[in-house]
């Protein structure tokens, strides 16, 4: 983790020497110091930095496939003449248990349209989350499990 800071403050740098403050070119400071440290990944004892990023980019792709997936049921439901729901909260085990992968599940959740996170169990075993329809509890579980909370174990462990 502490080598993606370093690259994105090494990105910053490039773009304050630069003087030029436009998205291209902190996406190109951010490439430069990414292959800079891989050069020295012995040195920093980095390896895997490269495939870490590739899970990274492939979470955040999961999350735009799941809030477009997720926008679009809600938009289905509220425009349904007779809305047939029945809300709820669930309480979801947790596989994850670091506080920085507990707090990342829990934005991806609230993040998406038709549910939030609302709390966290003191044990931190349980994420609490609301869901716009709970008539099939099991299945937002194994949205979750399969989806967001596989893929930050990937990226993070």
């Amino acid at each position: 983790m502490i080598l993606y800071l370093l690259s994105l403050i090494l990105a910053f740098i490039w773009v304050v020497i630069t003087g030029s403050a436009s998205l291209l070119n902190l996406i190109f400071g951010f490439a430069l110091s990414t292959f800079a440290l891989w050069i020295v990944r012995d040195e920093m004892s980095a390896r895997g930095y490269l495939p870490r990023l590739g899970r990274i980019l492939s979470l955040l792709a999961l999350f735009f496939k799941e809030l477009a997936l997720s926008a679009w049921k809600v938009a289905m439901v509220v425009l349904r003449p007779r809305m047939d729901l029945k809300p709820g909260i669930f309480a979801f085990p947790l596989t994850v248990d670091r506080d920085f992968e507990i707090t990342l599940l829990a934005n991806l959740i609230t993040l998406t349209p038709g549910t939030m996170s609302v709390d966290v169990s003191d044990d931190r075993k349980f994420l609490y989350v609301h869901a716009i329809d709970c008539s099939d509890v099991e299945a937002p579980k194994r949205d979750i499990a399969n989806g967001f909370e596989k893929k930050i174990m990937e990226a993070f462990r």
